[in-house]
């Protein structure tokens, strides 16, 4: 499809694409990576756990759906539709994920997402590698918004938003569908500064 807006795209096309998805340090000893095969196992157990099955509903049954999953996220790098790391301790040791979906170089908008294994829950891991996935979205990359939602039946997620200067701007009403029904979201967003 042609483009046919008024301004110019805020990112260039190819800013992704144009080299491999890159490891992000998070500070002390976390490092954000792209997924690899081995992960899978650690992948699939984490949404056995149920504290995390009650936010996420689209979960992998199995360790070949996990692969096909894989297979997306490095297709979404290449497509720069988004790009999905694996939250670690020194690159191996996985503690948690974080993903930026939606990708719209046109406006230059992002949604983050992300979750943390529970071991590794409570000790920061979950701010430390939004806040660096954040710098590196909107001043390496050069996004102008990344947009954040949760239930606002969560507040651990919103403390995490809250203290990464992703300010709340609402509530979408009856907007997911969880496992217990309908869920009413918290909309937080960080905009880069201009």
């Amino acid at each position: 499809m042609t483009r046919a807006l008024s301004t110019p795209p805020v990112i260039a096309s190819g800013v992704l694409s144009g080299s491999p998805q890159p490891v992000l340090p998070a500070g002390g000893r976390l490092l954000m990576r792209p997924w690899e095969p081995a992960d899978a196992p650690v992948f699939l157990s984490a949404y056995q756990d149920e504290e995390l099955r009650r936010w996420h509903t689209r979960r992998p049954s199995t360790g070949t759906q996990v692969l096909e999953w894989f297979d997306a996220y490095r297709q979404d790098w290449e497509r720069e539709k988004g790009g999905h790391w694996a939250i670690t301790r020194d690159g191996t040791e996985v503690l948690g994920r974080i993903a930026l979906r939606g990708l719209d170089f046109d406006d230059g908008v992002a949604d983050v997402a992300y979750w943390v294994l529970p071991a590794a829950r409570g000790a920061g891991v979950a701010s430390r590698a939004l806040s660096a996935l954040s710098v590196w979205a909107l001043d390496e990359i050069g996004l102008h918004r990344l947009e954040l939602d949760h239930s606002t039946r969560n507040p651990a997620s919103c403390g995490v938003a809250v203290k990464c200067g992703y300010a709340l701007e609402g509530t979408k009403r009856s907007a997911a569908l969880h496992d217990d029904g309908r869920h009413d979201m918290h909309l937080h967003a960080r905009v880069r500064d201009v």
